[in-house]
């Protein structure tokens, strides 16, 4: 064993090759070491979300990756102008606003890489009907989340931790302009990639009996 690895074994539990442990081992990391990932796992990240099930296998998504600091800054800027108007208008304290700007903006800088997932609608099948449109686009939606949850397994498989932000669901435009996305780009969450600085706390899961309401 490493002297790296040793370093590592409180962050980065020992990985598995058993699915199950995978999956409940999973977590959701804010604070990262300062450590840069290599393209190589972020594109094998991208790699699995190529592999999720979407509708009529069109794979309605695009990824934009952030690794240095300058986009990541100027992102950071711009959402934080966006939500700082919104939590004004929800009447929030001025001091919490500033509080919660700041951890947002830290969690953004502090990552070592970003994925930021987008929609892309224009593959879809179109129908005359807006119930079966609005259908269309919920079920790409529902592929998407299945790519980002390949995306979060992959990580923590490969050594890696990963947090999900879904601030850019709230200012889809501002992240395209920001970045000089295409605009038929719907950017729906930011994952921050990293090596977890420290252990995050785990909240605790529902139990399976309350999450299952029917079983004939």
């Amino acid at each position: 064993m490493t002297s790296q690895t040793n370093a590592r074994q409180v962050t980065l539990p020992e990985r598995t090759n058993d699915l199950a442990t995978l999956l409940r081992s999973r977590r959701s990391v804010r604070i990262y070491q300062d450590r840069p990932v290599a393209r190589e796992a972020l594109e094998q990240m991208l790699e699995a979300a190529r592999w999720a099930p979407s509708p009529h296998g069109r794979q309605p998504w695009r990824f934009a990756v952030l690794t240095r600091q300058e986009p990541k800054t100027q992102l950071a800027e711009s959402m934080g102008t966006d939500w700082k108007k919104n939590l004004q208008m929800d009447g929030q304290n001025e001091e919490i606003v500033a509080i919660r700007l700041e951890k947002s903006r830290q969690r953004i800088l502090n990552a070592p890489a970003i994925i930021i997932p987008c929609l892309y609608l224009e593959d879809l099948d179109h129908y005359p009907d807006e119930k079966r449109q609005a259908d269309e686009t919920v079920m790409a939606i529902q592929s998407l989340g299945a790519a980002i949850q390949n995306m979060l397994l992959t990580a923590y498989d490969l050594g890696l931790d990963t947090g999900w932000m879904c601030a850019p669901l709230f200012c889809p435009e501002i992240v395209c302009e920001t970045l000089g996305l295409d605009k038929r780009l719907i950017p729906q969450a930011l994952i921050t990639v990293g090596y977890a600085a420290a252990d995050p706390r785990r909240r605790e899961r529902l139990p399976l009996d309350r999450l299952i309401v029917h079983f004939d």
